[in-house]
């Protein structure tokens, strides 16, 4: 099997979506996807806020990453944030995800990032179990925080 990679272009915007109704119904979140091909549109390619690169098994899209710039103050320097990594089930267990995520190293460290870093489901340990074999560790000590929807327009006008 070749294993190559591309960055998402405008029109793939099917594509994006489908691979995150994936993870969702994965992560038994698919009752929470809103987006929409106009709205990944917009805020990947239009505005630039995030990148996609999928990972290619013989020319077929089988995984996809979705990434964008955080900063971290204490290291000086940008680093990557990893939102969503999916492999489709058709193409687990072949190292399409460690590719992915080695992919994502690689170009953390071309662009001189400082880290590369991502959140996972307590719950989901075969992805625990997969990063822990990667190398990634978890912070201990630190709890993702989160306003959204109403909470936010609530917040924005306190």
């Amino acid at each position: 099997m070749e294993t190559t990679f591309r960055y998402a272009e405008r029109g793939d915007e099917a594509l994006i979506l489908g691979f995150i109704k994936g993870l969702a119904e994965y992560e038994h979140l698919s009752d929470e996807v809103t987006a929409t091909e106009e709205l990944l549109e917009e805020w990947i390619f239009d505005k630039g806020k995030a990148e996609v690169l999928f990972v290619l098994a013989d020319g077929v899209a089988a995984g996809f990453a979705l990434f964008f710039h955080n900063f971290s103050t204490f290291l000086g320097k940008a680093g990557i944030y990893l939102e969503d990594l999916f492999v489709k089930p058709e193409f687990r267990s072949r190292g399409l995800g460690k590719a992915l995520l080695k992919e994502l190293a690689r170009i953390a460290n071309e662009r001189g990032c400082g880290r590369l870093e991502w959140s996972c489901l307590d719950w989901n340990q075969p992805s625990i179990d997969f990063y822990l074999a990667m190398g990634a560790e978890p912070m201990d000590g630190w709890t993702v925080y989160r306003v959204a929807g109403e909470g936010l327009r609530q917040l924005s006008q306190r």
